[in-house]
Formats: C-alpha cells, structure tokens, sequence
C-alpha cells in the first residue's frame, strides 16, 4: 500500500485546512504540464471469439504501446513503468466482481494498466472530496492526482492520468535507475516493492519484452531421477516445521536447472538449505533450489537467468554448518514461494513440476518426429 498519504508534514496539513474554505471560490495557479492529449490504444475486436492466447497478447500489445507513448512524454523508460505496473498486478488481491452493465461499460472503458492508487493518495488525504478529479485542488490539497491527457480532468481510472501522476512523482527524484529506485520507495515506503520494482525492470530492459512466460524443469530430462508429492511432511531436523517443496533425489552432480526468466537474488550457505539459490521471476515468485553441490562459477547475484539454464549441481549439502555435507541421499529441493507485498508465503510447487516436465517430454517428442 502506497504510503504517500501518510507522510503529510504539520505545515502542509495547516495549509490544507485553512485553505479548505477558500478553495471553492478561487483556484490556485497551478501549472500541470500534461503528457500532451495522448490517446488510450485501443484492444481490436473481431467477430470471432478471440482465444485466450490471442486476447493476452493484444492486451500486452496495448499496455506496451501505452509505456512506450508515456515514455516519449515524460522521458522515463518504458520498462520503468512496465515495472511498476506487473509489480501491482502481482501483490493485488483477486477479486470476484459481478459483470458490469451495459451502462457502466460505456461509461468506463477496460484498464490496460493494474495500477491502483487509494483514493486518499490520489485526492489528497485532508481532501473533503475524495472521489475528486479536479488537478487543482487536488494539488492543493497534497494529493497524488493529474490530468495527463489534457482534458482538464485527473482521473484515476484512466490509465494515461494514472501513468503520468506517477511520472510527475518519480521525476521529482531525478532520472536515473538509483534515482528512480528512491522514487519508487517513497511511493510504496516498502523496501521488499522498491527491490521487486527494480528487479521487474531490469528483466523487461534486458529482453525488451513483456512476455517472459517460458518456462523449463529443474533437471534435465531423460536423466536418472525420481520425485513425488512431498508438500506438507514433517522435517527430522531444526526443530518444528514442514516440507516446504518437493525433493527430487538424483545422481550427486547432476545438473540443476532454471525454471524460469528471472534474477538472482540470492545465493550461498543456509543450514537448512546447504548451498542454495534463489530465483525472482516475472510473477513475483521466488523459485528456490537447496541442497546443491556447487554453483555454476560465472552466477552471481542480481545475474539474469533464462530457463534451462544451469545453475548448479544436485548435491547433499545443509542441516549444519558452511559445508556441511552428507547428512541425506543427494537430491534437489526445489521450493517457490508468491510475494504479496507484505508478506511472502510457500505453495505446493509439485503440479508445475509435472506440468513442465510433461511440456518437455511433449515438445521433445515434437521435435524427434520432425526429423
């Protein structure tokens, strides 16, 4: 949660107050200089029921096309606001919400972006009308809020007024990655969003895409290795706690592999985990491999990674020490875990491992019966 709102100094919270009865009559002079009348792409239609896959590459062609206007108006770049946005996308809570009237789809047209900003950041937090949309008093009153298609409104759920307050705030720490890495900060006063912001954009930069959807199994396939559903079970060794993950026992040194396009954000010893990594995607999953013989050399933290790509080797370190070793047959545990902001908690990683070991063996087939 945006923690703007909450950092309102006593003289401007003097000034909001004594210029609430003044501020009907006359309006301040406020000079917002708008992203200049920049249109909303548009999500084609067709006549024919369009797939799944079809609508969430037009909808990613849009969102893209809309960082990318935004970025020639404000000079931020666009993976910069890509950054952002998955990171709202990936800590909001899904909701079910009826189907909107006829009334209501005219009047309001699809959000491209998932950016949400609360009302009291928006208008302001002392601001009398929450739901306002006027740029001035909205400046007036400290809030977060403006117009940045030129039509004298500042709305939060039009998605170029959204993108462009967010510009207006972020440029006010300057424009380079540290810069904008404090901006974020002190939007989010969370120091877990100002890292997954940070690691989101580095990841759209170095592919220049938003999809980075691929995916592969830890270890290679058609190699000696076994595993089943281990979620849940108790734990012989550090006191009480369950089996958070699968274990999948291998040769010692065979090769561990990503699952994922993601970051480093950490490697070496745990005493539970031995030598481990860890691997933040797209998603804001974690992807944890513990237990390891050794590491490939060239990996360091903050390193980009693709799927397939090797990682380390299966081994038996942990339950001790730095280099403990030996205390269980040698296997990969292989974890991930969903950060929603404030909190980051485990889920049964056991049907992504078959449903991307299956994928494999599918596409391998695929490809034997092409030659």
């Amino acid at each position: 949660m945006p923690a703007l709102f909450r950092s309102c100094n006593t003289r401007r919270t003097l000034l909001c107050m004594s210029a609430a009865a003044l501020l009907w009559g006359s309006s301040p002079a406020v000079s917002v200089q708008a992203a200049r009348y920049y249109k909303l792409p548009e999500l084609t239609t067709t006549t024919n029921s369009p797939t799944a896959k079809d609508s969430k590459e037009t909808a990613a062609a849009a969102r893209k096309g809309l960082y990318e206007q935004m970025s020639a108006a404000t000079g931020i770049p666009w993976f910069r606001f890509a950054a952002i946005d998955q990171y709202e996308r990936s800590v909001a809570k899904k909701k079910k919400s009826p189907a909107p009237s006829e009334a209501d789809s005219a009047e309001a047209p699809a959000r491209l972006t998932g950016i949400s900003i609360p009302a009291p950041v928006w208008s302001g937090p002392l601001n009398p009308d929450q739901e306002d949309k006027f740029p001035e008093s909205i400046t007036l009153f400290g809030g977060f809020g403006r117009d940045g298609t030129g039509d004298g409104i500042a709305d939060p759920g039009n998605d170029v007024d959204v993108l462009y307050s967010m510009a207006e705030h972020l440029l006010k720490y300057g424009r380079s990655a540290s810069d904008f890495s404090i901006g974020v900060w002190e939007y989010y006063h969370n120091g877990r969003a100002a890292q997954r912001v940070a690691q989101f954009a580095k990841l759209y930069e170095h592919f220049g895409r938003l999809d980075l959807s691929g995916s592969a199994f830890p270890l290679p396939i058609g190699t000696n290795y076994a595993y089943r559903s281990t979620w849940g079970t108790g734990r012989s060794w550090g006191g009480a706690r369950i089996h958070e993950g699968t274990d999948l026992f291998a040769p010692h040194g065979l090769t561990v592999r990503s699952t994922c396009f993601g970051v480093v954000e950490t490697k070496g010893w745990n005493r539970y985990g031995g030598w481990r990594i860890g691997i933040r995607d797209i998603e804001n999953r974690y992807h944890y491999y513990a237990h390891l013989m050794g590491y490939e050399k060239s990996l360091s933290r903050g390193d980009i990674v693709i799927p397939g790509q090797t990682i380390g080797w299966v081994g038996s370190s942990g339950y001790g020490s730095p280099g403990t070793q030996g205390k269980f047959p040698p296997h990969l545990h292989y974890g991930i875990y969903r950060d929603r902001g404030i909190t980051e908690w485990a889920f049964d990683p056991y049907p992504l491992l078959k449903q991307w070991e299956n994928q494999e063996y599918r596409q391998l087939k695929k490809n034997k019966n092409k030659k």
